[in-house]
């Protein structure tokens, strides 16, 4: 089944697939990607209820988390009035400003999502990290193809003249409550400071 992962489909996934109240713990990968870090500014792209964003917050981040779904902000302000939390189209929207980290879990935008990670990567100011945590690309899988990625395909993207990629792993991951592993992809990587303009 294709999905368009426009507004609609994620008020609806939100209304209807995660009823109740916000909860839910950060992903394992934020702290064991952000632990030598030193606290700055941060963006979390696509945000959903807000783990992740109220896991910087907590941790020293000046955090921007944005999402387009109302219904996930909505309990993610529930959570934390230390983050600034925003309801926005990252296919259209800008922040106007750069971050020392740009993170994202699982969003997927009504956009390829190759495109989508190449478009936030430019919201990383110079010096700033990159973590991109997404679901592999798996024949027979659970996750739909549009909304998957290789490894390859991620790296390949990250011109090292710009970037210096320090995280580059394909994990599986086992959730309670779900029968089968999560296959992800994790990549970090840090825009060189004496990188040409894009």
């Amino acid at each position: 089944m294709t999905h368009g992962f426009d507004k609609d489909y994620w008020d609806q996934h939100w209304q209807q697939a995660h009823a109740g109240g916000p909860g839910g713990a950060a992903h394992p990968y934020l702290a064991e990607e952000t632990s030598g870090l030193t606290p700055g500014t941060a963006l979390d792209a696509g945000c959903g209820t807000g783990a992740e964003a109220v896991w910087l917050a907590a941790h020293g981040w000046q955090v921007t988390a944005v999402d387009i779904a109302a219904e996930a902000l909505a309990r993610a302000a529930r959570l934390s009035d230390r983050v600034r939390w925003v309801e926005a189209d990252l296919t259209t929207w800008s922040p106007g400003t750069r971050f020392d980290l740009v993170t994202t879990h699982y969003a997927h935008p009504a956009m390829p999502q190759l495109a989508f990670y190449d478009r936030i990567s430019e919201w990383v100011a110079p010096g700033g990290t990159l973590l991109l945590v997404g679901h592999l690309h798996t024949h027979g899988g659970h996750t739909p193809a549009e909304a998957s990625v290789t490894l390859a395909d991620i790296t390949s993207g990250l011109d090292d003249t710009r970037w210096e990629i320090t995280t580059a792993h394909e994990r599986l991951r086992r959730v309670t409550g779900k029968p089968d592993p999560l296959h992800d992809v994790v990549v970090r990587a840090t825009r060189r400071a004496d990188a040409p303009a894009p």
